[in-house]
């Protein structure tokens, strides 16, 4: 299983959503700090929002310790962009957990300190704020807005 989590973050490194989409199981639970949990097709368009966010900027990941067995895994990884509402450089250190079912990722769990993220990402605010539960909170809500204005824009119209 090692080699599905490689080829998660090799898929990713290239900004390719699609190819991160074929390592998940359709019944994918996502979760991490920014969106909180993300199922089925949120969790996957999620990715493609962030793909399609990122090209053609000075995006990289870099993944690292990569362990698995048939039921578990884990991964560390690290991401290299800037944050678009600010332009700030963000360098977040990432770990991540994974669950299998029928050969795919069925769950991906990613930890990071949001405070940390957040000081890189909104200076002074992040600093103060980012590891306040108030702040997560409204974060999770603008991603999760974001998310679903996305969702709905890549709807095709009948």
């Amino acid at each position: 299983m090692e080699g599905l989590i490689e080829k998660f973050y090799k898929a990713f490194s290239n900004l390719d959503a699609n190819a991160m989409e074929s390592c998940y199981h359709k019944d994918i639970v996502f979760q991490d700090p920014a969106f909180g949990v993300l199922k089925g097709e949120r969790a996957i368009a999620m990715w493609q929002m962030l793909c399609e966010s990122q090209k053609g900027k000075n995006f990289k990941v870099v993944s690292s310790n990569i362990n698995a067995n048939e039921a578990n895994g884990s991964a560390h990884w690290e991401a290299f962009y800037n944050f678009s509402k600010t332009g700030r450089k963000v360098h977040n250190k990432i770990d991540a957990k994974f669950q299998f079912k029928d050969g795919l990722i069925i769950k991906h769990t990613d930890h990071f300190s949001l405070h940390k993220w957040a000081s890189q990402a909104m200076g002074i605010k992040g600093l103060l704020f980012g590891g306040m539960g108030f702040f997560k909170a409204k974060l999770q809500k603008q991603t999760n807005y974001l998310l679903s204005k996305y969702m709905e824009e890549k709807k095709p119209s009948s």
